[in-house]
């Protein structure tokens, strides 16, 4: 099943490469594709066999591969590249803003053939998407004033082997605190640059968002982290709900589904028309409160209780006080 779930997007790719590169060897085919010159034969027999229905010869494709020069014809109706869906162009934007925001690549994406190719590759890909493609990010970010030389002065100490004196927000608290810090690397999850080190305010390892540092300053002081100091395990993501966190449910609009997506959920519902039910942890109050709140009319919290009933006196609140400033 799965070879199959493979094949076919490959043979409605390869239709269209092989239209635009008319006469085309195998061999160099296969390397485009990544397949072995075996697995390209097997696919353009396929391709033969292929067509408008009727299945007469004036309808199916007509391909050749004799000598090695690959011929199409007959081929047009399907000849266009497919168009993405909302969820792949997604999908490509986050690995495009990943790919930006790898510091091992040091990308120069203001300047320089391979950033310009880099940002035009993705406005283009922004505009054709349009909104859709930027749900989830929009729904999660916070907009603060980071410090421009962030990812700079994060490098220079890793290079120099330097502590570092952090402004870090903590949107959870929504507060700036002070943080001194031995950085040890740079991680990039989900899209997003972070820097991992040992924090002597948490006396423990973290990870600090580089979008979300407000002033960096490279100390002279040398990075020695403890002994006990290891690397973070970031392979399924960063937040990491505790077993002893409260578990909470919400019930999720269509709008709000981006919630199962960027949290780790213990139990997923699907309610129909595109609503969830979702079983989390949450690691306390004023973090189910602010996702909540953010939420709005597109999801809420439906247990325990207790819960439900502290989001909605914080959300009277809320209105009450924007009632008084209007």
């Amino acid at each position: 099943m799965s070879a199959s779930a493979d094949r076919l997007p490959r043979l409605l790719a390869l239709v269209p490469y092989l239209m635009s590169h008319p006469g085309a060897q195998v061999g160099e085919v296969a390397a485009v594709f990544g397949l072995s010159e075996k697995q390209l034969i097997d696919d353009l027999q396929l391709v033969w066999m292929c067509g408008l229905p009727g299945h007469t010869p004036g309808d199916l494709i007509d391909v050749s591969w004799d000598g090695g020069e690959i011929l199409i014809d007959n081929a047009e109706t399907i000849a266009r590249p497919l168009r993405l869906g909302v969820d792949e162009a997604s999908a490509l934007l986050v690995a495009l803003r990943t790919l930006a925001a790898t510091p091992e690549l040091a990308l120069p994406v203001n300047g320089g053939a391979s950033g310009d190719a880099l940002a035009r590759v993705t406005a283009k890909l922004e505009r054709a998407a349009g909104e859709g493609a930027a749900t989830v990010s929009s729904q999660v970010a916070v907009d603060v004033d980071a410090a421009p030389d962030a990812l700079p002065r994060v490098r220079e100490a890793l290079s120099r082997g330097r502590r570092l004196s952090l402004r870090y927000y903590v949107p959870g608290r929504d507060e700036v605190t002070p943080r001194e810090v031995d950085p040890m690397r740079i991680v990039v999850v989900d899209g997003r640059g972070y820097l991992e080190g040992w924090c002597y305010r948490a006396e423990a390892m973290r990870l600090f968002r580089l979008d979300r540092m407000l002033g960096v300053d490279v100390l002279d002081v040398p990075a020695d982290p403890p002994e006990e100091a290891e690397p973070i395990d970031v392979t399924q993501g960063v937040f990491r709900p505790s077993p002893t966190d409260e578990l909470v449910e919400l019930e999720l609009s269509a709008a709000g589904r981006w919630v199962a997506e960027y949290y780790p959920c213990e139990e997923v519902t699907e309610l129909g028309e595109g609503r969830l039910r979702v079983a989390l942890r949450a690691r306390d109050e004023d973090w189910i409160l602010k996702l909540a709140l953010r939420l709005g009319d597109t999801g809420r919290v439906v247990s325990p209780p207790e819960m439900a009933e502290s989001v909605r006196q914080e959300a009277g609140r809320a209105l009450a006080l924007y009632a008084h400033q209007s």
